[in-house]
């Protein structure tokens, strides 16, 4: 079988599990991940094992990092830790600003958190500015999504990203750097595009099924130690990223900085710490009893335990597309000029991740696909600007043709009380916008900030 007729029978098996048999993507990735393994060349003995030996890998690469984070993000939340950076959004920007308070708040809480828990979290804050205003309901749920959205779909240590950095290979210091440099722009684009529809499209605010308030802490944590856990994970493999090069330069300073970043900036080691830092912060301020304290953190283990085995069925895909050798077959319909096959890769990147989103409904299920589908056919020294850019329009793909199928399309519409058409009228739109936004920073990134 040709490897291009090997590439369509993948995706129609893995979209059709999802989207039509409506199978969780963990079994249909897996699944074809299997069967493009036997129906690729090599040793008959050897199709089903090779299955296994990617999956293992790629599962150590990520599953220490997304075990981490989601032990981050919830004991942030039960910590107070992540109310309190709202909050101090909110006292920054001021009250009249509340919509860009809850953008920000969106933006930084969704590197650690995913984005249906930071939804959760800021969506009580979207109604109670809405009581105090009396209007703009809509621009503040559409407001936190554009936040939020932005670096779930670019920044690392969320899934998506973090697969695409890992399939691309990219170091994951320079997917959260660069991924933060274009999902600004994006989250802006979506800022302004919430405040445009807010006003021609008023929608009031409805009440939820199950609203309930939380009590409010007594003495919420410092704002240090809230950002803490963000902070530090961010700033050790940012600053392994950046001194790295300076290891063998000889300077009585910096080379042994840069040793002790070598280690500590590992993304396992870096989101461990901050895990240990945010855990220690949920203990001082809640006080629980060690069986409350195992469950919370059993519970966000739990959470994650899904996340690792859906993204480690995405690179084990993504390896067995590589062994059928679809890269070569696609890379030889693509012009020779390396310039062009650069730019050329971008767009198949994007327009990959967009349809695939639109197919299926899941972010990240686009991101591992079209991320291993790409990895096959690029080598990244031969693009003519750095692979992280090509991993930034994936990702930016990804945010492209939300709609009924997507799991945030019914966070969004359910737990903002917005109804199904006013979420076509804005949701959909926005993470359209955003995600054109980004691929048109990551182009013009990749012109003139090439990294290379």
């Amino acid at each position: 079988m040709t490897p291009l007729l090997i590439l369509a029978l993948a995706i129609l098996i893995v979209v059709g599990m999802i989207v039509g048999l409506r199978i969780n993507a963990f079994v249909a990735l897996i699944t074809a991940a299997i069967l493009v393994s036997l129906l690729a060349p090599g040793p008959w003995s050897d199709k089903v094992a090779r299955v296994a030996t990617a999956f293992g890998s790629t599962a150590g690469s990520i599953g220490i990092v997304i075990a981490m984070a989601a032990v981050i993000g919830i004991t942030m939340m039960a910590s107070g830790a992540a109310d309190r950076v709202v909050q101090a959004f909110l006292s920054l920007l001021g009250q009249n600003q509340g919509g860009t308070a809850l953008t920000a708040s969106g933006f930084v809480l969704s590197v650690p958190v995913f984005f249906d828990t930071v939804f959760y979290l800021l969506i009580p804050l979207a109604r109670s500015m809405y009581r105090h205003t009396g209007g703009g309901y809509l621009g503040f749920v559409m407001a936190i999504s554009a936040g939020a959205a932005a670096t779930h779909s670019l920044v690392p240590p969320t899934p998506g990203p973090l697969i695409i950095a890992d399939n691309l290979g990219i170091d994951l210091g320079t997917m959260m750097l660069i991924g933060t440099a274009i999902a600004l722009p994006a989250a802006v684009a979506g800022f302004v595009f919430a405040i445009w529809v807010s006003h021609r499209m008023p929608v009031p605010m409805r009440s939820v099924p199950g609203e309930q308030k939380q009590a409010p802490l007594d003495k919420p944590p410092a704002l240090v130690l809230s950002l803490a856990p963000i902070l530090l994970p961010v700033l050790l493999i940012s600053g392994k990223t950046i001194l790295a090069p300076m290891a063998g330069s000889g300077n009585a300073l910096l080379q042994p900085l840069a040793t002790w970043f070598s280690v500590l900036g590992d993304p396992n080691l870096a989101l461990l710490l901050a895990a240990f830092v945010s855990v220690a912060l949920y203990i001082r301020v809640r006080r629980p009893t060690r069986t409350a304290m195992g469950k919370l953190v059993e519970q966000s283990l739990q959470s994650g335990g899904i996340i690792i085995l859906i993204t480690a069925a995405g690179g084990t895909f993504g390896a067995m597309l590589k062994e059928a050798q679809i890269g070569p077959a696609i890379q030889g319909m693509l012009p020779p000029d390396t310039v062009a096959s650069g730019l050329l890769m971008l767009a198949i990147g994007f327009g990959m991740a967009a349809l695939l989103k639109f197919a299926q409904g899941s972010s990240t299920v686009a991101m591992i696909t079209a991320s291993a589908m790409v990895a096959t056919m690029v080598v990244p020294g031969d693009l003519g600007f750095h692979v992280v850019y090509l991993g930034t329009a994936i990702g930016s793909g990804a945010l492209v043709g939300s709609w009924m199928n997507d799991s945030g399309f019914w966070i969004y519409s359910k737990m903002g009380g917005i109804t199904e058409a006013e979420t076509l009228k804005s949701w959909t739109p926005l993470l359209a916008i955003m995600g054109v936004v980004g691929g048109a920073a990551s182009l013009l990134m990749a012109l003139f900030v090439p990294l290379v």
